[in-house]
């Protein structure tokens, strides 16, 4: 893991965060600046910048990944009514932390473009 990487100190229990679930691959929080009522992140424990790092030895994980968020999904209680799932890749597209992750967004109307 890059120790320079936020991500990887909030996975590695060196920064605290609002764990939801975590496991040998993924680690799964509560987002510190929600843009919707419920709002989490699910990283993997191993450092990629974004999705252009992903070899397929890492298919397992990102597959486990967007099963947690189902999961999870179902534990908030947002599933049923709907959740958005977001991964931004690079500056342009809005990732502000060079760590893959996972939005998970629910409990409210998503509307695309947001407006």
């Amino acid at each position: 893991m890059s120790h320079e990487c936020i991500f990887c100190k909030i996975a590695e229990g060196k920064i605290p965060a609002k764990i939801i679930y975590q496991d040998t691959d993924i680690v799964a929080f509560h987002d510190i600046n929600p843009q919707a009522p419920v709002h989490f992140l699910i990283i993997p424990r191993k450092h990629l910048k974004n999705l252009l790092d992903v070899k397929d030895v890492d298919a397992y994980v990102l597959a486990k990944m967007l099963m947690v968020a189902s999961d999870i999904a179902g534990q908030l209680n947002i599933a049923n009514e709907g959740y958005r799932v977001v991964i931004n890749t690079n500056r342009q597209a809005g990732q502000s932390v060079d760590h893959l992750h996972i939005h998970v967004l629910g409990g409210r109307t998503m509307e695309w473009p947001p407006g």
